[in-house]
């Protein structure tokens, strides 16, 4: 396997080198630090450059996606590759584990969260398809701009907008993706399509997207485990954005999403764990029989309308948006969720949320006592209601109907043009509806289950009011500092607290909100043709918002004890030539419950985790890009009574290589290849390390190859 490996090395390295005769002559092709790219806007909702933000932030860019869908479709290892500070990807279609600085982050489709905060069910990460998508947006640390959910900061979407340039434009790529190590049932096949343009003035975005996996397998040809597992899994995305420009001023856009990703699988696990050392594995039924159960995976539509006037009144802009969006996530069926006393051998839950939104910005530019001045201030409104029932009947978490109406003002100053100071407050009022609900009886075994109470519902209210300052001194394109402090308020995975009550009254379960307190130091550093950064920062908590594993009744108990997590972050980035550069990343976290002084498990808290990537273009049509991930160890629980317990694990290193290339036929077609885990190594994910629980320790996909072309006109 280690020389088919070198051979699909060979053959990129050597079509890439056929072209190089032309190298030096599109010398700016690689160069995308230009004004566009560093623009960003989900700091503070406002188009801002990133030299005027005082905070961690990462962009990725068109390129940077479409050099990664050559190897994955997957949202999950596109992000840990290229952002500093987010776990190690899970390789499912769960992102639980997967936090940013050790806290979850909430992500967004153009600003509308596609996390379900009231009942986490972590899969937000794959909300829509990454054909989609023209940017990414990270902002690391707590932060309360986009209101509940954002404890470790945001990922953003930002959906493609139509060129600018032609009446239509479009294209049409299709791929298959198979494993090396063993082709049997592992042929994938994905296409995508997408048009746009203007006529006037109107404009269109469309693009729609299909792919079916087959079995997906690890280095020693296995069947990965079905426990939020890829394999057998049919995916497809439909997008639309539909904009029309009044005047210079005023414009309207309406954009509508629909993504759903279904695993049908005639195939059963092999359940093995952390302790015993035995590996999760997939195989075919032995009796025929089908798989137990709904198919699992997250169905979803989002619809956003969205009023902008450059000019609502004497500099000023007003931003109008109105969402409206459903989520179903069903997930995999599951013994834990028994009760034989009514006839259930399980159960498989869903997660159903429906959120209506509305939010109004105002932005105010003016020079007051000669500083020039930016003001952001308005109003948000949303209505979330959301549950987890069981596909059975029976109700898990009950519904929960939140109102959240928040203010919030948000200031910049720019002083002596190289002194950027922010400082904002946002306030909010939050009323969450609960009926009168049981719990359920949930055993393990006949001897094993937890005891049901009946809960008396009410309204509880909430109010939270968060802080936000920080300054960026510009002294010059050596050394910029930044030094910052923002809160957030996560009142988020209260159905996990309402599920697991053990008492009679909803007002006795310790719903608190919780205020995340968010300190950051850092720089960035420019010389001529290398970029620096760096940054450390702490958070804490008084009350945590994680969770731990009750081994007797199989379910996850609230942990609400105070939480410190703090660790560091470094990037370079170097323009080794016109045509190729280099990065290279490091990241490491901890945390721990001060109340018990304890660390924080897994589940929180990461590996240490670095990258090295290098994008080479020898020539106008060729392009390689090679991506090395290292995930360190972290071994910090002792066994109990001889067996590692809850997300406890020990993580073991481990590290891969990805490489993908390039090649352009004329103006309008493309054929790539892509290659995943290039040395085949035999590894566990992070997250399969850390979960002792039955199912979760699958391993890793081994060398998996996906080739395709690409038509664009």
């Amino acid at each position: 396997m280690q020389y088919a490996s070198l051979s699909i090395l060979s053959l990129l390295i050597s079509t890439s080198l056929n072209a190089q005769n032309n190298a030096h002559n599109e010398s700016n092709t690689l160069k995308e630090n230009n004004d566009l790219e560093r623009m960003i806007i989900t700091g503070s909702r406002i188009v801002e450059s990133i030299d005027e933000v005082p905070a961690s932030i990462v962009i990725i860019t068109q390129q940077q996606i479409q050099d990664q869908l050559k190897v994955s479709s997957e949202l999950q290892s596109l992000l840990s590759t290229l952002v500093p500070g987010l776990a190690p990807s899970t390789g499912t279609s769960s992102n639980s584990g997967q936090t940013l600085r050790g806290r979850a982050p909430l992500v967004m489709i153009d600003g509308v969260p596609q996390s379900t905060p009231l009942r986490n069910g972590s899969l937000g990460v794959r909300s829509l398809d990454a054909s989609t998508i023209e940017r990414i947006e990270v902002i690391k640390g707590a932060t309360s701009v986009y209101g509940n959910g954002a404890a470790g900061g945001i990922i953003n979407y930002i959906t493609k907008k139509a060129a600018t340039d032609k009446t239509i434009a479009g294209h049409v790529t299709m791929s298959s993706r198979f494993s090396a190590v063993k082709f049997d049932d592992t042929l994938g096949s994905r296409i995508d399509a997408g048009l746009n343009g203007k006529l006037d003035k109107f404009s269109y975005v469309l693009n729609a997207s299909y792919e079916a996996n087959g079995v997906q397998r690890d280095a020693q040809g296995d069947i990965l485990g079905l426990t939020y597992g890829l394999s057998d899994t049919n995916t497809q995305n439909y997008f639309s954005k539909l904009g029309y420009q009044f005047d210079d001023e005023k414009a309207l856009q309406i954009t509508y999403n629909y993504f759903k990703s279904k695993q049908d699988t005639d195939l059963v696990n092999v359940v093995g764990n952390v302790n015993s050392g035995i590996k999760t594995y997939a195989i075919e039924s032995p009796d025929g029989a089908l798989t137990v159960g709904e198919p699992q995976g997250p169905e979803n539509h989002n619809f956003m309308l969205k009023y902008s006037d450059d000019e609502i009144f004497s500099n000023t802009q007003l931003t109008i948006d109105a969402y409206a969006q459903t989520i179903e996530n069903i997930f995999f069926f599951s013994t834990n969720l028994a009760n034989p006393e009514q006839g259930y051998e399980g159960g498989q839950s869903i997660i159903e949320s429906e959120k209506k939104g509305l939010r109004a910005t105002f932005n105010s530019q003016f020079t007051w006592q000669d500083i020039e001045t930016t003001l952001i201030y308005g109003i948000d409104a949303l209505n979330d209601v959301t549950s987890q029932p069981m596909v059975d009947g029976r109700v898990w978490v009950p519904e929960m109907d939140m109102d959240n109406i928040a203010g919030f003002v948000q200031a910049k100053w720019i002083l002596h043009d190289d002194i950027i100071l922010k400082a904002g407050v946002r306030h909010e009022n939050i009323d969450l509806k609960v009926d009168d609900f049981s719990t359920l009886r949930l055993c393990l075994t006949a001897d094993q289950c937890s005891v049901a109470f009946d809960v008396v519902g009410d309204t509880l209210n909430y109010i939270a009011t968060t802080y936000n300052v920080a300054v960026r001194y510009n002294i010059s394109d050596a050394f910029s500092p930044f030094i910052s402090y923002s809160q957030g308020a996560d009142i988020s995975d209260t159905g996990r607290l309402l599920r697991t009550a053990t008492v009679t009254d909803i007002a006795l379960i310790r719903t608190e909100a919780s205020i995340i307190d968010n300190y950051e130091i850092g720089f960035t550093s420019e010389f001529d043709a290398t970029r620096f950064e760096f940054a450390a920062y702490r958070s804490t908590s008084e009350l945590g918002t994680t969770n731990s594993y009750d081994a007797v009744t199989g379910v996850y108990l609230p942990v609400r004890a105070p939480q410190e997590v703090y660790g560091y972050e470094a990037s370079i980035n170097h323009q080794v030539q016109s045509n190729l550069d280099v990065s290279a990343t490091y990241s490491w976290v901890e945390g721990k419950n001060t109340e018990l002084d304890v660390y924080l498990g897994g589940k929180d808290i990461s590996a240490p985790k670095g990258t090295f990537n290098i994008n080479w273009q020898p020539s106008p049509e060729a392009r390689l890009a090679l991506n090395y991930l290292y995930v360190g160890s972290r071994k910090r629980f002792e066994q109990i009574d001889g067996e590692y317990v809850g997300d406890q694990g020990p993580v073991n290193s481990y590290h891969l290589v990805n490489i993908n290339g390039s090649y352009d036929f004329g103006k309008q077609w493309q054929a790539f290849m892509g290659v995943e885990n290039l040395l085949n190594n035999d590894y566990y994910p992070a997250r399969s390390q850390v979960y002792t629980y039955g199912g979760y320790n699958h391993k890793g996909v081994g060398i998996t190859i996906n080739v395709g072309v690409t038509y664009q006109f």
